[in-house]
């Protein structure tokens, strides 16, 4: 497995999550009121100040909120104004076949990669056609085919749906189908360090049998944390960062636009 880097196993890793984007074909158009791309380019702004020196960005799905090579291909100039390699998940809005057309000449959606001491897995949670995701069985077997071949290693695991309750009531049916199964192969391999999502378009951060649980804001709109019914939140745009260090330590953060005003327009086109 070739590492994406210069990094030796005795150095730590920095690394970015941008998650839940929705870009849209046309420049101008919005989610819920929300300009999408000023908003990832705000957010991204906010990263170049504040990152310096930055091993991988990961994209955890819903790059896109229409499916469209346009809105591909402005994700990657945009995330791309970070130097550093990237990985790329889709989401339940993404069209992965388009994906794949956008990335084209690239390792933007090669699973699996390693950075400093550590393996970094992205799983494909997505469903076409659906809102809720699942593990397919391929899915299960290149997760456990990446953690038996790196036992040495410390590993994190991406992917797009949330794999525990967050609690958001009216986000409950649309997790991940069958996260008992993602959860059996995990449990198999101590070497296992965190699980990351986006989907949530908030913040979470907990502990499972010494696994670290993290899901992130999105670059545009946020959802209400404990919300029974779908509700926007008034928090601003944002991303996490992440440092991996050699002896399987993750340090991590998530950090937000300042001075974001944004009133949602639930009239408008809905998530």
């Amino acid at each position: 497995m070739p590492s994406v880097s210069t990094l030796t196993t005795a150095d730590a890793a920095l690394l970015v999550q941008l998650s839940d984007s929705h870009l849209f074909a046309e420049a101008d158009a919005s989610l819920l009121g929300m300009n999408t791309r000023d908003s990832l380019g705000a957010v991204i702004d906010l990263v170049l100040k504040q990152q310096p020196n930055i091993d991988l960005m990961l994209a955890t799905g819903d790059l896109s909120q229409d499916g469209t090579l346009e809105s591909y291909e402005a994700f990657r100039q945009l995330s791309g104004r970070i130097d550093a390699p990237a990985r790329w998940i889709p989401g339940n809005h993404d069209e992965p076949q388009v994906m794949l057309k956008a990335a084209v000449k690239s390792t933007l959606l090669d699973p699996v990669v390693d950075i400093g001491n550590w393996r970094v897995t992205m799983l494909d949670s997505a469903v076409p056609g659906s809102v809720p995701g699942f593990l397919a069985e391929e899915q299960l077997i290149l997760l456990a085919n990446a953690l038996s071949e790196a036992p040495q290693r410390h590993h994190l695991v991406c992917l797009h749906h949330h794999p525990v309750s967050i609690g958001c009531a009216w986000m409950e049916p649309i997790g991940l189908r069958n996260p008992e199964a993602l959860f059996a192969v995990l449990d198999r391999f101590p070497q296992v360090r965190a699980v990351l999502w986006g989907h949530v378009h908030q913040e979470v951060d907990r502990v499972r049998e010494g696994v670290r649980l993290l899901a992130s804001p999105s670059t545009c709109i946020q959802f209400e944390p404990g919300s029974e019914d779908f509700a926007v939140g008034s928090q601003a745009p944002g991303y996490r960062w992440l440092r991996l260090w050699p002896d399987g330590r993750l340090e991590t953060g998530v950090e937000r636009v300042v001075g974001f005003a944004f009133t949602p327009d639930y009239e408008s086109n809905g998530y």
